[in-house]
């Protein structure tokens, strides 16, 4: 019997994370003998038994983490490589004690959606990013509409009734938030006409 650190690749396995999206999922295990009496004795085949235990632990790994993060959830499966390798490593080294086993490193080595939801989910990322970069412009032209209206008012450049602020604030948050360049208009008479 070889007590030499081995490796060991899962193939692709088809599961449900803890939100019930289909994904696939891997792992690699590097792992050694360190008893080779408990080896030998506990269980019939100790290869055998790391791989059917590294796939359990997978297994219960993917519904334990979802995929990806959301509100209020602190670890997931894509987000926190180092957090989730240290826990798969711990779930496999749980199972494998008893057959005088020691799990050096255990990490994922694939992960994805499962195809017939892939298309949607990247969809779903991408209206996520978008989301959140418009909420990032329009914070960023709220402050700079205050900002001059605050600096208008300050300098005394000049002096805005309610409606002409209005007017002012909106044509402002129209050029900061457009994607296109803004194109100007000259306005030859009065608000009020």
């Amino acid at each position: 019997m070889s007590v030499r650190v081995r490796n060991f690749e899962s193939g692709k396995l088809k599961l449900n994370d803890s939100q019930g999206n289909p994904i696939e999922i891997a792992a690699v295990v590097v792992w050694r003998v360190i008893d080779t009496a408990e080896a030998i004795f506990e269980v019939d085949d100790y290869e055998e038994f790391v791989t059917i235990q590294t796939e359990s632990a997978l297994r219960n790994l993917s519904t334990s983490y979802p995929y990806e993060p959301h509100e209020n959830q602190s670890l997931s499966l894509r987000s926190n490589p180092a957090e989730i390798a240290q826990a798969l490593r711990e779930k496999i080294q749980d199972r494998l004690e008893e057959a005088g086993v020691n799990v050096i490193e255990a990490r994922i080595s694939h992960l994805a959606y499962a195809p017939e939801i892939a298309h949607a989910m990247l969809r779903r990322q991408q209206a996520a990013a978008v989301i959140a970069a418009r909420t990032q412009i329009v914070a960023g032209a709220v402050g700079m509409v205050r900002m001059a209206l605050e600096q208008l008012k300050e300098e005394n450049i000049v002096e805005l009734d309610e409606e002409r602020k209005a007017a002012m604030v909106g044509n402002l948050l129209t050029v900061l938030c457009s994607e296109e360049g803004a194109k100007p208009v000259l306005n030859t008479g009065s608000l009020y006409s």
